[in-house]
């Protein structure tokens, strides 16, 4: 399984998109980075396919535990508040970008507002079917959220956008992009990366980045 890799991101013509430009080793690796990291000023954009093209408008996300169930659309996210946060971010691909700046709704208001039960595991949902799975804690206890600006700016759809999960102290295969739906689950699915041989949890300062690890 170690010979699977994220796969850079392709337009529908099949051309490699963003990843023109990036530095690769931009600063020096430190003591504020997970083990088998580099810092890199650059935002790489790296997905299991395409990028998703969802308007603002034609947004909308489930938050369901199998009998509470709530679907958001923009304005209605927006009216839960916004809150900003600015976090390092670390890919399993072996990059770190410090200091990123992301304004959205927190998930424990969004599962408050929804009403939904206690339950171990999430499984998280994108626009194209991707997944991967969180321990709950993990989303309700920490700075994770649902975010629909980076820096100041709308999310641009070859980072996730209009919405994207954000779990910054995970490897952000976990922060899935183009979020369609957060499932509430006693039992621990397995999404797209996991079970094709990647860590159930993903903690980069453990470099859990395969099954095993």
């Amino acid at each position: 399984m170690r010979a699977l890799r994220l796969a850079v991101s392709f337009n529908q013509r099949g051309k490699e998109m963003a990843t023109r430009g990036f530095k690769g080793r931009a600063r020096v690796a430190s003591d504020a980075v997970p083990p088998g990291q580099f810092v890199t000023d650059d935002f790489p954009v790296l997905t299991a396919g395409g990028t998703m093209e969802v308007s603002k408008e034609d947004w909308q996300m489930t938050v369901t535990d199998g009998i509470a169930s709530k679907t958001y659309n923009w304005d209605s996210l927006h009216a839960l508040g916004l809150e900003t946060i600015t976090v390092d971010i670390h890919c399993v691909t072996h990059w770190t970008k410090f200091a990123t700046t992301w304004t959205g709704v927190p998930v424990s208001a969004l599962f408050d507002d929804a009403g939904v039960g206690d339950a171990d595991h999430v499984l998280a949902t994108s626009y194209g079917e991707y997944t991967t799975n969180i321990p709950t804690t993990d989303l309700i206890d920490t700075d994770a959220m649902i975010a629909v600006s980076y820096d100041g700016d709308e999310i641009e759809p070859e980072h996730g956008g209009p919405v994207r999960l954000v779990v910054p102290h995970l490897y952000f295969w976990k922060s899935a992009k183009w979020l369609r739906e957060l499932e509430l689950t006693d039992d621990e699915p397995q999404g797209f990366w996991e079970a094709a041989g990647y860590h159930n949890y993903g903690n980069p300062w453990l470099e859990q980045r395969y099954a095993g690890d």
